[in-house]
């Protein structure tokens, strides 16, 4: 068997894959990363419980737990690139830089530093080893994270186990409470831990500059202002501000564009309304896990977001890691920042950073 650290973050899956590392005979040893200060986040992101946590399932389970810090890291190269990508007016996806640059490339370097072969973690996916290093969707639909995997590479994948990717989340909660982990009820962390429970606009505004503009219906026609484009994203109801008016009608009123240039924010009402649907997507930085991205025209399914429903679609590839996504569906909400990610039946393909919606002409 093989020596191999865990990432035990003091959830339930994480405790999970480690006993079932041990049960299938790996000799393991766990790791505690803490990847964002604690003094900033005022209690929002609770590292200091969750360390408690993995203290109590590593005493359980009699493996060694180190604790290593790397909050350096990830303002440099998670946290930084979240502040400008959402500057410029775009929606990040921080978890997927964070697995890219610290859980699978700064720890998996700690580890080999431990002299470790694999390094583990608790998410819901899947590696095929049988035919190089494929990436599979994990079999329970509502919790597969390969949408937040997806620029990882095969060398990286080749490293790397995933012990729950053949499981359902209740199997694993009735495993971690056959176990008598404490933990086995615990809530699972939603969202991105250094914003938490906050609102997303009260936490970014400590770090941007608030620059005011006016809310406008397509047509041209002042609705309200906004606090800087910055501050939402497309599709958003909430914290619009708008409320009802005399010359509208009751519907809510949602994000359907961002000019940031003109510092306008374009709303529309209705949650279908047709300016919120785009047949097609631009996308750059098309990471592809085989290595070489396709030449020619790919027909595959995609999805524009975490658990959304797998949509067909053809990927058609351009030059310097360019390319254009044209959907059988028109998709809802595409925002700009975050990420296309390919399927071909179970296989996570790769992805690409949406650039723009492409309008219906």
């Amino acid at each position: 068997m093989s020596d191999v650290v865990v990432g035990l973050s003091g959830g339930v899956d994480s405790a999970v894959a480690a006993l079932m590392l041990l049960e299938q005979g790996h000799s393991v040893r766990a790791v505690f990363m803490k990847n964002w200060d604690e003094d900033d986040a005022e209690g929002y992101c609770p590292a200091q419980q969750d360390l408690e946590d993995a203290r109590a399932i590593a005493a359980r389970l009699e493996i060694a737990l180190r604790t290593v810090s790397f909050s350096a890291e990830y303002w440099d190269r998670v946290f930084e690139c979240f502040l400008a990508e959402c500057a410029a007016g775009r929606t990040p996806s921080p978890d997927i830089v964070c697995n890219r640059e610290i859980k699978f490339r700064a720890f998996l370097e700690y580890a080999d530093g431990l002299g470790a072969e694999y390094i583990a973690t608790g998410h819901y996916a899947r590696i095929d080893r049988r035919s190089g290093i494929r990436l599979l969707r994990g079999v329970d639909p509502a919790k597969d994270q390969t949408y937040f995997l997806h620029t990882l590479d095969r060398s990286q994948l080749a490293r790397s186990l995933f012990p729950l990717g053949g499981l359902y989340k209740h199997e694993v909660r009735r495993i971690a409470r056959k176990s008598g982990f404490a933990n086995h009820d615990k809530k699972d962390s939603t969202g991105i831990c250094f914003i938490g429970e906050r609102r997303f606009s009260a936490f970014l505004a400590r770090y941007l500059v608030k620059r005011p503009g006016p809310i406008c219906t397509l047509d041209g026609t002042a609705v309200g202002t906004h606090d800087g484009v910055a501050f939402y994203t497309i599709g958003q109801r909430q914290g619009l501000g708008i409320g009802g008016r005399r010359d509208s009608g009751a519907e809510a009123w949602y994000v359907a564009r961002k000019d940031v240039e003109r510092n306008i924010l374009y709303v529309v009402q209705g949650g279908n309304h047709p300016a919120l649907y785009s047949p097609a997507l631009h996308a750059a930085r098309l990471h592809w896990i085989a290595g070489s991205p396709p030449q020619e025209p790919l027909h595959c399914r995609a999805r524009i977001r975490h658990q959304q429903e797998l949509q067909d679609c053809v990927l058609i590839p351009e030059a310097d890691g360019m390319c254009t996504v044209d959907f059988e569906r028109p998709q809802r909400a595409v925002a700009p920042g975050q990420s296309v990610v390919f399927y071909r039946a179970e296989e996570c393909l790769g992805g690409a950073v949406i650039g723009q919606a492409l309008r219906q002409q």
